[in-house]
C-alpha cells in the first residue's frame, strides 16, 4: 500500500469510526454530512473526495464492520460454506466453540461497534447479510437434515434469538464472565444438552 492509499484508507477508517460513534446516539436519518466531519476531524471536500452522500458511507461502514468481525475467524473457519458441503449429517454443525469462540471474541473487543450494529441493524443492512447467510449457508444444512421450507426461517429464528438473548446478557455484563462459559450455555441450549434436574 503505497501512501496516499495509506493516507485515503486511514481517512475512511476514521469516516467509519464516526458513523458508529455518532450512531450510538441517533438514528441514521439524523445524522449529518458536518457531523460526521466534525467527528472525524476532516472537512467536507474530504468526505465527498471518498463517498457521495452518506449512504455511500454507511454501505462501506457496514463492510467495515463485517470485515472487523470476520478477520476473527481462521481460513478455515471463513470457508464455512465448502467445508460444509461434503461433510456428514453428523457433523454439520457451527453451533461449536470453533465457530462461537472468534465471534464472542469479536463481541468482547468490540462492544461498542457489536451494540451499534444491533440497534441499527436495518439501517446498516444487516437483514441483507443475514438473507445471504441464511441462502449460502443454512439452507444448505437444512436440506440435508430434510427440514421443510417452510419452517426453517422459524426454526432459523428461534435458535439466532436464543443465541443473542444470551450474547446480550453477556454484553450487560460488560463481558465479564468468562467466555468458555457463554460458549458452553450456548451450545447446551442449542443442542438440548443441559441437563436442568441436575
Amino acid at each position: 500500500m503505497n501512501r496516499n492509499e495509506s493516507k485515503y484508507f486511514n481517512t475512511a477508517r476514521k469516516m467509519d469510526e464516526a458513523l458508529i460513534m455518532l450512531l450510538e446516539k441517533k438514528a441514521f436519518e439524523y445524522i449529518t454530512i458536518k457531523e460526521i466531519c466534525n467527528e472525524a476531524g476532516v472537512n467536507r471536500s474530504t468526505f465527498y473526495l471518498h463517498y457521495e452522500n452518506t449512504t455511500d458511507l454507511l454501505k462501506e461502514t457496514t463492510r467495515y464492520i463485517l470485515d472487523k468481525h470476520f478477520a476473527y475467524y481462521s481460513a478455515d473457519t471463513q470457508n464455512i460454506t465448502q467445508r460444509f458441503e461434503g461433510c456428514e449429517q453428523k457433523n454439520l454443525l457451527f453451533i461449536t466453540g470453533e465457530y462461537l469462540a472468534p465471534y464472542l471474541s469479536f463481541i468482547k473487543d468490540n462492544q461498542r461497534i457489536f451494540k451499534v450494529a444491533l440497534k441499527h441493524y436495518y439501517s446498516l443492512n444487516f437483514d441483507e447479510v443475514y438473507g445471504n447467510m441464511f441462502d449460502q449457508i443454512f439452507n444448505p444444512i437444512l436440506d440435508k437434515f430434510k427440514v421443510p421450507r417452510d419452517e426453517r426461517c422459524y426454526i432459523m429464528k428461534f435458535y439466532l434469538s436464543g443465541i443473542t438473548a444470551i450474547v446480550m446478557e453477556w454484553l450487560n455484563n460488560n463481558c465479564a464472565d468468562d467466555m468458555n462459559a457463554v460458549i458452553k450455555i450456548i451450545c447446551d441450549c442449542v443442542m438440548g444438552d443441559r441437563n436442568i434436574n441436575g
